[in-house]
């Protein structure tokens, strides 16, 4: 059977990647000529398979994949006076069905790798994405990405495809990528639910399933994240009658087939915290207590400054803006989004000269320009509150 209708074809090639990758270098080819000798079928595929689909679309890519890499190996040998180790392609026939993607993902998630290769990598190798779309993403240029991608490679050339890898390495690479969200003409938040729930299918973990509810309930509430001319706002204020209940519904089934395994992880956490946010009908029907109690869990696996901020935030809703305000009181001020938890607490507190200094402070070192003009505005609002 062939490949679908044009409109099929991008989207069954990123699937087909990891995997014609993983058969290149089981047949002897190192990741950085394999992964190159990929992008090449890739083109080639683009150009071919609307008007002609392949009955084996798999095996269409390793072979022609395969050849690139023979004809570049054979220059690469020229160039250099020596023989090619390996002159005789592989018969035709079935590609065997043992799917390497697991360790794929390893090794573009390698410990070794700063965090923003790391996530280049795995979007190219690993998700099919093209330099070009991965440079688009992330607002830089493309010859900047190429570089990038270029030592990520070189830094992992003789690591062997077999070596045993860290999954939270990987896990943390691909919350990276669904963090940025969306940017240009790829969607990384949809580009990091795909991957992670191939790798659900890969990786008999909770902790894996745990990541993936959370992608999806965070990605339920897309829609309202954001007004008019990208307004930001805040989940307090967003409107939930647009929240995606089919991805809450999915996201919370995950979540609780994992906790069942009772091999509780950050991720886990998280996304019980998530699920409880989704399952308020408002703010204030929101079970803070319980939220809490899942923030406490959370600090047992990680104590994170950045999570006892959300904890504190979370402790005011509970128990009151003064409780709150008494959790925040071993935090560092210069966390980030200290000043706007305080200044919400502040304001929920009843000191509004306070609260409004601190929403004009958290606006100065704000990261973005939609959180800089949110937080102005709560500013000016704190302030027309006061009295003449």
């Amino acid at each position: 059977m062939g490949v679908g209708p044009p409109d099929d074809t991008d989207s069954l090639l990123r699937e087909l990647v990891p995997a014609v990758i993983s058969v290149l270098v089981r047949r002897g080819a190192n990741f950085a000529s394999a992964e190159d000798a990929v992008q090449e079928a890739l083109i080639r595929a683009l150009e071919t398979w609307p008007d002609d689909p392949p009955r084996d679309p798999k095996a269409w890519l390793v072979a022609v994949a395969w050849r690139k890499f023979l004809d570049a190996a054979r220059a690469e040998t020229s160039r250099r006076g020596r023989e090619l180790a390996v002159e005789v392609e592989p018969p035709a026939g079935p590609v065997p069905a043992t799917d390497d993607t697991l360790r794929l993902y390893f090794l573009c998630a390698h410990p070794t790798l700063p965090p923003a290769s790391a996530v280049a990598l795995t979007l190219r190798a690993v998700g099919g994405l093209t330099t070009r779309q991965i440079a688009t993403a992330y607002l830089v240029p493309e010859a900047t990405m190429a570089q990038r991608i270029s030592r990520a490679k070189r830094r992992i050339a003789g690591l062997p495809l077999d070596q045993p890898g860290n999954l939270g390495t990987v896990l943390r690479v691909l919350y990276l990528v669904f963090n940025e969200g969306y940017s240009g003409d790829v969607d990384l938040a949809a580009e990091a639910i795909r991957l992670t729930r191939q790798l659900v299918a890969l990786a008999d973990e909770p902790e894996v399933a745990g990541l993936l509810a959370l992608m999806l309930l965070h990605h339920a509430r897309r829609a309202s994240r954001t007004g008019p001319g990208g307004r930001l706002v805040p989940l307090m204020k967003q409107d939930r009658s647009r929240w995606d209940t089919g991805l809450i519904t999915e996201g919370v089934a995950i979540l609780q087939a994992a906790l069942a395994r009772d091999r509780l992880g950050e991720y886990q956490a998280q996304a019980a915290i998530a699920a409880l946010h989704a399952d308020a009908r408002s703010t204030s029907e929101t079970d803070w207590v319980q939220i809490v109690e899942w923030y406490d869990e959370l600090l047992l696996i990680t104590d994170s400054p950045v999570v006892r901020l959300n904890r504190a935030v979370a402790v005011g809703e509970a128990d009151g803006p003064q409780a709150g305000l008494a959790a925040l009181a071993d935090l560092s001020p210069d966390l980030p989004r200290y000043a706007a938890a305080t200044a919400y607490l502040h304001e929920r507190a009843g000191d509004l000269d306070r609260a409004a200094e601190l929403y004009a402070e958290a606006a100065r070192t704000a990261t973005s320009v939609p959180e800089r003009d949110h937080l102005t505005g709560e500013a000016a609002r704190v302030r027309q509150l006061l009295p003449p």
